[in-house]
């Protein structure tokens, strides 16, 4: 039989509640949309010319990189940081090249970050061992 946990990141050693807490599901969307609200600006402005196809694709694109390089480097993107969140490993630290580019593609894809475990988290953060948290 499993063990019956009491709260959302009881299980990685997280504290219920404050700074390194597990983050709430509304303010990683509320993440998500102001990154990808700002890729779709910068694609619009940049590369779209008109295209609305054109347009989403680079966002896409965009997005990806904008992951890739900001929540390698600290630990957060834009809209993360602005609503007081960051993503680290399971163990605390930092994530490696090769597990943030897996858990951005696999964000990418979507699919994966709509299936959740019983912490809230992703099956992308699942997979590259992360755990958003708050600030």
């Amino acid at each position: 039989m499993g063990a019956d946990f009491g709260y959302r990141g009881e299980q990685l050693g997280l504290p219920e509640h404050g700074p390194g807490a597990i983050a709430p599901l509304g303010r990683r969307f509320g993440a998500i949309a102001v990154d990808w609200g700002l890729c779709m600006l910068i694609a619009y402005g940049l590369f779209a010319r008109g295209d609305s196809q054109a347009m989403g694709n680079w966002a896409l694109g965009l997005f990806l990189v904008l992951h890739v390089l900001t929540v390698g480097t600290i630990g957060s993107t834009p809209g993360k940081r602005l609503l007081g969140l960051r993503v680290v490993s399971e163990d605390g630290g930092r994530l490696g090249f090769v597990r943030v580019l897996v858990r951005s593609v696999l964000l990418c894809l979507g699919l994966p970050a709509l299936i959740w475990d019983r912490d809230g988290r992703g099956l992308h953060d699942r997979v590259g061992r992360a755990v958003q948290v708050r600030i």
